[in-house]
């Protein structure tokens, strides 16, 4: 049994969540319910395994890949998802948003084009334009019910409309980022046939995939179709499940032949595929001993929601959360507050003293919105809503 409602002081040990409010943001007093890291401890039995890897190795010095890393990455990856992964198709990358520009330098020309599909993680459409590409944007529909914003789904009418002979890469998020969907099988198949008849290559993001909640399930993109497992790069990583973000423990699995070759030698050339000793120890500790830690704290984290949507039910009609199908990071529809976003921001920040994301960044079909993270005590998040009762009643 783990203890899900202690509550840890995170202040002066340069956490981006709680410190950058005092060191970059010019945020000192506010609540940090932002940046997708959660405040609950990190489990032991990966911290200990880290621990024994510095007090047991006596020089800090080049080491090899431990035997069993990619062969305990793939068991948690069948076993959890029923995908049957080759070691050949699978190496670590330096990170999901480096790999991103990573395959935007290796795949795409300069003139070529890059597809996203709002609301979106805002750096889906940062990294490519830092990287000096055009982003086209196909938003998501949004689906309601009985007047409330219930999911989206995807626009395949705008997205033959908007992909041109320039588009090559098309960034998914599965499951979403920041609505939470799970994708179901027969939109994976029609975005990858898609994808195939267009010559676009697609990242599937996949990092929350370990995090389906409320009997939702992840289907892995590739998994989908022939053409799915033809045209897609895969990224994912334990971080966001077992909050190790800070480890640096991600991958990447091609199973094109040819499209794997051309970025894994690159990846090779520079060494970004060459990971630190501590990421193999912290991801196979995880895998190997997290399952417990895993489902009891997604049946935590389900009880947030729940604790969330109730609250704002009763205390704040005027925002409503959007229940995700995964993932610790709700998307919250303030629209029926009437404020214009400079003003919503003004209202959680200046009045209410929270800090989440400010909807807008992840397109401007998220005007209107802002995105909180649920991954805490609950008497965290309950402070959190009785100052947004009290800025909204005032």
């Amino acid at each position: 049994m783990y203890n899900f409602d202690k509550q840890i002081n995170r202040k002066n040990t340069s956490s981006l969540k709680w410190d950058s409010g005092v060191r970059r943001c010019n945020k000192p007093d506010l609540l940090p319910l932002w940046v997708a890291d959660m405040d609950w401890e990190t489990p032991d039995f990966i911290k200990d395994a880290l621990l024994r890897q510095i007090t047991e190795t006596p020089v800090l010095g080049y080491t090899l890949d431990p035997d069993d890393w990619w062969q305990t990455t793939i068991k948690w990856i069948y076993d959890h998802h029923q995908w049957e992964v080759k070691r050949d198709w699978i190496t670590y990358i330096p990170g999901i948003v480096k790999g991103i520009g990573m395959v935007i330098n290796v795949f795409l020309k300069p003139d070529e084009k890059v597809i996203v599909q709002p609301p979106i993680y805002h750096p889906f459409y940062l990294t490519p334009q830092g990287n000096e590409r055009e982003v086209v944007w196909n938003p998501l529909i949004p689906v309601y019910e009985d007047g409330k914003l219930v999911t989206y789904k995807m626009d395949f009418d705008n997205l033959a409309e908007v992909c041109d002979e320039k588009c090559r890469l098309l960034i998914l998020a599965n499951p979403h980022n920041p609505c939470g969907i799970t994708w179901d099988k027969e939109t994976l198949q029609q975005l990858a046939h898609f994808a195939k008849e267009h010559n676009l290559i697609v990242i599937s993001d996949e990092i929350h995939c370990d995090m389906a909640i409320f009997g939702n399930k992840h289907i892995p993109f590739a998994t989908v179709s022939d053409e799915a497992a033809e045209i897609s790069i895969t990224f994912s990583a334990p971080s966001k499940t077992f909050n190790i973000a800070g480890v640096v423990s991600s991958w990447s699995i091609i199973i094109n032949d040819e499209m794997r070759n051309k970025f894994y030698h690159w990846l090779e050339a520079s060494e970004f595929n060459e990971a630190t000793m501590f990421a193999p120890v912290a991801t196979i500790a995880a895998f190997k001993n997290g399952e417990p830690w895993r489902k009891e704290m997604l049946a935590y984290l389900e009880g947030n929601i729940n604790f969330l949507i109730d609250y704002c039910k009763e205390n704040i009609p005027q925002v409503k959360p959007v229940r995700p199908q995964a993932s610790y990071l709700v998307w919250l529809d303030c629209r029926d507050l009437g404020l214009s976003q400079p003003e919503l921001i003004d209202l959680f920040e200046k009045k209410a003293k929270l800090w989440l994301n400010d909807g807008a960044m992840f397109g401007k079909e998220g005007t209107g919105f802002m995105r909180l993270n649920v991954g805490c005590p609950r008497a965290t998040l309950k402070q959190a809503l009785e100052q947004l009762k009290e800025a909204v009643n005032s």
